[in-house]
C-alpha cells in the first residue's frame, strides 16, 4: 500500500470523525501540505467518494450516507485505544464531559464484535463435520482457531506435516479462507516461510496457536491464486480441455459448484460440450473420472490418449484371471 493510499484512507476517516474540518487542519493531521490535501480531495472525488467542501471557512463533510467504519481496526489499534482506560482518571479534567461515555460505547462495540467472532468460530466445529485420516485423529478445534484467526486477521503458527515425506515443520501463515474438497478442508493462506500464497490441508496441522500479529488480506493475490485453479492445487500451465458429457449426465454437470466457470454448449443430441482452461490437470482429471463413460475428453489429444491408457490398465487389473487372487 503506497503512502498516498494510506493518506487517502486517513483523510476519509478524519473527515467522517470531524465534519467541517479545514484543509489546513487535515494537512497538520496528515503531516503534509495544504496543496497536497487539495490534490488528494480531487483524487477522492474521482473515486466517487462523496466529500464536499462547504465553502470558505466551513471545511469538508461527507454527503449522502457514505461511511467508513473505523471499528474495522487491527488488534494493535484496538489494544492501543484500550490503553486510554488506564489514564482516563488522570486526563479526565482535560476532556469534555461526554468523552468517557463515548469511549465506553466504542470499546463496548469493539468487544461485542470480538465476542461475536469468537462465538461464531466456536460454533463452526459443531456445524461443520470433518472426516479423519486413518492414521491421525481429527482435531476439530483447529477449524475454530483458523476461522477465528481469519476473522480477526491474525497470523497463526503450527506444526505442519509434509504430504511427501511426513516431515514436520513449524510454519507461520496468514489465513485467508477455507476451501472444501471431498471430505476434507484446505486453508488458503500466505506462507511466511515461502513468501507465497499456498494451500494447507487442515488435517496435517498440529499444535496450532494464534499469534498476536495482524495482517491485511490481499484479495488480489487470492483471486490470482484461484485464477485457473480447479480446486486447491495451483499449477503453472495453461491447459484447455474440451469434454463431451452424455445427455444422461448433463443435469448433474450443470449442478456442479465450480471455482472456474466453463463454457457450455448444448448439442442437438442432448449431450453437452464442456470447455475449461486450468493451470494443473491433476484435480480436473480426478473430478472427470467420477463420470466414467459419461464423459469423453475430446481435447487435448494427449490427455485423451492418457485416459485410454488408464482404462486399458484398469481393464487388465480387473480381468477374470485376477479375480479371487487377493492373498
Amino acid at each position: 500500500m503506497t503512502d498516498r493510499l494510506i493518506r487517502l484512507m486517513r483523510i476519509i476517516t478524519i473527515v467522517q470523525a470531524n465534519p467541517g474540518i479545514l484543509a489546513r487542519e487535515l494537512a497538520e493531521r496528515c503531516e503534509t501540505s495544504e496543496r497536497t490535501i487539495y490534490r488528494d480531495m480531487e483524487a477522492l472525488s474521482a473515486m466517487h467518494i462523496p466529500i464536499a467542501n462547504m465553502g470558505h471557512g466551513k471545511g469538508y463533510i461527507f454527503i449522502s450516507n457514505f461511511a467508513l467504519y473505523p471499528l474495522n481496526w487491527t488488534e494493535e489499534e484496538a489494544q492501543a485505544f484500550a490503553k486510554l482506560g488506564e489514564v482516563m482518571e488522570t486526563v479526565k479534567p482535560l476532556l469534555p464531559p461526554a468523552f468517557e461515555s463515548a469511549y465506553e460505547k466504542v470499546m463496548a462495540s469493539s468487544q461485542k464484535k470480538k465476542m461475536d467472532q469468537t462465538s461464531f468460530a466456536q460454533e463452526m466445529k459443531n456445524i461443520v463435520r470433518l472426516g479423519s485420516t486413518l492414521e491421525r485423529e481429527n482435531q476439530p478445534y483447529l477449524l475454530r482457531l483458523i476461522v477465528l484467526a481469519s476473522l480477526t486477521q491474525q497470523t497463526i503458527e503450527a506444526e505442519y506435516s509434509s504430504p511427501q515425506n511426513e516431515d514436520v515443520s513449524l510454519v507461520q501463515i496468514d489465513p485467508y479462507c477455507l476451501v472444501p474438497q471431498d471430505r476434507r478442508f484446505y486453508m488458503l493462506g500466505f506462507c511466511h516461510k515461502q513468501a507465497a500464497m499456498r494451500t494447507f490441508r487442515i488435517s496435517r496441522f498440529r499444535n496450532m496457536r494464534i499469534l498476536p500479529y495482524t495482517f491485511q488480506k490481499n484479495t488480489s493475490e487470492m483471486e490470482m491464486f484461484f485464477k485457473g485453479t480447479w480446486s486447491v492445487t495451483k499449477g503453472n500451465q495453461n491447459i484447455r480441455f474440451v469434454v463431451r458429457f452424455s445427455a444422461e449426465s448433463v443435469y448433474r454437470v450443470k449442478e456442479e459448484e465450480l471455482f472456474i466457470k466453463p463454457l457450455l454448449k448444448d448439442l442437438p443430441d442432448g449431450s453437452l460440450l464442456f470447455e475449461v482452461t486450468v493451470n494443473h490437470e491433476g484435480e480436473f482429471l480426478d473430478w472427470l473420472t467420477q463420470y466414467g463413460a459419461e464423459a469423453e475428453i475430446l481435447e487435448p489429444l494427449r490427455y485423451r490418449k492418457r485416459m485410454q491408457e488408464m482404462l486399458r490398465n484398469w481393464g487388465a487389473f480387473y480381468s477374470d484371471k485376477k479375480a479371487g487372487n487377493h492373498e
